[in-house]
């Protein structure tokens, strides 16, 4: 089989997708709603951090190739997972945790259950070395917009061999309950299939579950730093998994010298002074998705298919708008300078239904999207029934 990445659309008024992106990354001025990043951290132990270790010039040296003990180690205890049975190692970002665990798992005859919408780089990579992905639609009401274990048990066949647990879900913020979470970790079991468990933004859920704790031989366990840690451009996550299996990943490592130092003595501090802010993030996370709210409850045509989220963001269902989410989302950036998703990037079959929108941003952001997200659908749709 032969693999082929889908080419990214180019936004209008640039040459390339990484033109674009530049373009954004330099624009101080923007509304960060489109990437899922916290600008909420500002917490000084990091900053600290980074900026020790880089006086102590300790980027000159190689870092152990499995990363600091002392950083696997709080992360395990971050987790509350038994370091006697689930081995760890640290990457450059949970994105190649989840490519190592995957091209350890699959191959070219098995196939991966995954939800849609969902991360679609996941989907991409297991598409690369496995059979196919069984993209499940969840967009409804019937399912709680989450993959079920109903859905599952109605989607495994004898070459199924990877689930893909995205929880709480990008781009919808829905999360599993413990019961969920037990009865999935029976199917694993039963099937003898791997779970892949990716908790990426747990820490902005109001209760989070770990399928590792019922299923530990099955699971693996993705973990990022991006989110609420705030260190997204340090790029540094890990994978989290038996000692058997974790054994047979590092065949694969391909950052063999280590991973980043100075984004390992960050992640460091990040877990030690964790309790210090993390409810003041959460809670501003929290009362910005009401503002978010408001916005839609005022906005004929919108609707929010999941309230309250679990995640650092939410998904605005705009399909009785007449308006395409592509067309709503380039006028909140040029008119605006606000910068949200639409749907193609997490979904191939609801591309068309909804904009995604992060909020783990100051207030003040969040209150001129507010304000100018209904009257960006009234001004788009005067548009075009002028024409």
């Amino acid at each position: 089989m032969v693999f082929k990445k889908k080419k990214k659309k180019v936004p209008s008024g640039f040459n390339s997708v990484n033109e674009f992106f530049d373009y954004l990354y330099k624009d101080e001025n923007l509304i960060w709603m489109g990437q899922n990043t916290n600008h909420l951290q500002h917490d000084k132990h990091i900053e600290h951090a980074l900026i020790e270790a880089a006086k102590k010039r300790d980027y000159c040296k190689y870092p152990p190739p499995e990363g600091f003990p002392e950083l696997k180690k709080l992360i395990l205890k971050d987790l509350d997972l038994d370091e006697k049975t689930q081995d760890i190692q640290i990457t450059a970002s949970a994105t190649e945790a989840l490519y190592l665990a995957i091209s350890t798992i699959l191959r070219q005859f098995n196939n991966t259950i995954a939800s849609d919408p969902g991360y679609l780089i996941i989907n991409n990579f297991a598409n690369r070395f496995g059979n196919h992905v069984k993209e499940v639609p969840i967009y409804n009401d019937e399912c709680e917009y989450k993959l079920t274990p109903e859905l599952i048990r109605q989607n495994i066949d004898s070459e199924t061999k990877l689930i893909i647990l995205i929880d709480p879900l990008n781009p919808l913020g829905t999360c599993y309950t413990e019961e969920e979470m037990k009865e999935i970790a029976e199917i694993a079991k039963e099937n003898d299939i791997y779970l892949l468990h990716d908790i990426t933004y747990k820490d902005f859920a109001r209760k989070h579950t770990l399928v590792a704790n019922y299923a530990p031989e099955h699971t693996i366990t993705i973990f990022s730093f991006s989110k609420i840690f705030g260190m997204a451009g340090l790029r540094i996550g890990s994978v989290i998994a038996s000692y058997e299996l974790i054994d047979k990943m590092r065949a694969g490592v391909i950052n063999d010298l280590g991973t980043n130092s100075l984004a390992q003595q960050a992640g460091i501090a990040g877990l030690e002074s964790k309790e210090l802010w993390i409810e003041d993030v959460r809670q501003e996370c929290f009362n910005n998705q009401k503002l978010i709210k408001e916005a839609v409850d005022e906005t004929p045509g919108t609707f929010l298919p999941v309230y309250p989220s679990d995640g650092n963001m939410m998904v605005i269902d705009v399909s009785q708008t007449g308006l395409k989410p592509e067309e709503i989302s380039e006028y909140l950036l040029k008119e605006h300078k606000i910068f949200v998703r639409e749907g193609n990037y997490t979904s191939k079959l609801y591309a068309d239904r909804y904009i995604r929108i992060s909020y783990s941003i100051p207030t003040q952001q969040v209150q001129k999207f507010r304000t100018e997200f209904k009257n960006a659908i009234l001004t788009l749709q005067e548009r075009k029934n002028s024409k």
